[in-house]
């Protein structure tokens, strides 16, 4: 799976990086390889499934698609 990934440098020095289409998915670092070694990290987080979200009510349809 390939993201979009922003890197603008920090006012307080360093680099921030997000990406468009996961929202509040940010990280920074001191370097851009940081930053991007950083916001790989933040993606793997982001995806990953939260036993909360993995409650449902007893009616609905868990499926699974392929992108």
């Amino acid at each position: 799976m390939k993201f979009k990934v922003v890197l603008e440098p920090s006012e307080e020095g360093g680099f921030t990086a997000y990406v468009p289409s996961l929202p509040g998915c940010v990280s920074e670092g001191d370097t851009q390889e940081q930053a991007l070694a950083n916001i790989q990290q933040a993606i793997s987080l982001y995806l990953e499934p939260v036993e909360d979200d993995l409650l449902f009510d007893e009616e609905a349809q868990v499926r699974e698609i392929d992108l």
